[in-house]
């Protein structure tokens, strides 16, 4: 069973890391850290959860809209990140939210209740990472890598899945529609939750649900056995992780006092990029260091 999927689901794509990395367990690993930097792009406070988050924040924090935060994750760390939306936490850190949940604690120790859409890690001399609807969505994500070497491909899911959502998916507060759980979720059948007979890349076909979900996110997971389209890598790369922004936005971060962003080949110096430092710190209203 997938790492990551603990609730929905197994996710093949363990099997094809386990081989590459005992693949490639002869090859000198890369000792430097990478960069995370997560952005608040919602018209909404988004509380971003990680786990294991012992050295991110306790595993858990509130982001205001146009607000980040900065982390370093090892490499050999190996994790999901998703977004809470709608909490309401005491000055204990205690506390619910509407979509997200990982019991009743602002510091995450557990993974996250669904509906989450998740941007997933797996950090070694290759990273792969991907983000996942296979637990459902509740917020528009997207993760691009900067300054890598290999495929690199900005993977996520810029569109909104709420508004359309099925609505025997859909999970409501009041009159509004706060995410879309899937499949397996809901009706819990081997066929959607690919288990059983269905346990297999043969067998686990896409579903009328997994096609809504790739339609709205091409790069992202639909289902557990979605990896040609949805899973990447990428070596010696940091990472910016954006909730509700387009995967083709220009993003950017600073890694030893330079600043690097996407779209660019290589490290660009601050005096070419003079123009994306404005635009980031008048998008980010603050900046949080872990």
């Amino acid at each position: 069973m997938s790492p990551y999927s603990n609730l929905n689901g197994v996710h093949s794509k363990l099997l094809l890391m386990m081989i590459l990395v005992t693949f490639t367990s002869g090859v000198k690993r890369l000792e430097a850290v990478r960069i995370f930097t997560i952005i608040n792009d919602c018209k909404e406070t988004v509380w971003p959860a990680i786990t294991p988050g012992e050295m991110f924040g306790g595993g858990g924090f509130p982001l205001k809209t146009g607000q980040s935060a900065v982390l370093k994750a090892p490499v050999g760390w190996s994790g999901r990140i998703w977004g809470r939306t709608g909490c309401n936490f005491d000055k204990a850190g205690n506390g619910t939210c509407q979509t997200g949940n990982c019991g009743t604690a602002l510091k995450c120790v557990a993974s996250g209740e669904t509906p989450a859409t998740l941007a997933e890690f797996t950090l070694a001399s290759l990273d792969f990472y991907d983000v996942s609807l296979v637990d459902g969505f509740n917020l528009p994500l997207a993760v691009t890598p900067i300054n890598g070497k290999g495929n690199c491909s900005v993977a996520g899911c810029d569109g909104d899945l709420r508004p359309n959502c099925p609505k025997e998916l859909a999970v409501k507060s009041g009159n509004n529609i706060v995410g879309c759980r899937s499949a397996c979720d809901v009706f819990q059948s081997d066929q959607y939750c690919c288990k059983g007979n269905y346990g297999n890349s043969m067998t686990c076909q896409p579903t009328y649900y997994s096609k809504k979900f790739k339609e709205a996110c091409p790069a992202a997971y639909s289902y557990a056995y979605d990896d040609p389209s949805s899973i990447f890598t990428c070596s010696g790369t940091d990472y910016i992780i954006t909730f509700c922004s387009s995967r083709k936005q220009t993003v950017c971060t600073y890694h030893n006092n330079k600043l690097l962003c996407s779209g660019s080949k290589g490290l660009k110096s601050v005096v070419n990029k003079w123009w994306a430092m404005i635009s980031i710190f008048s998008s980010i209203g603050s900046l949080y260091m872990f």
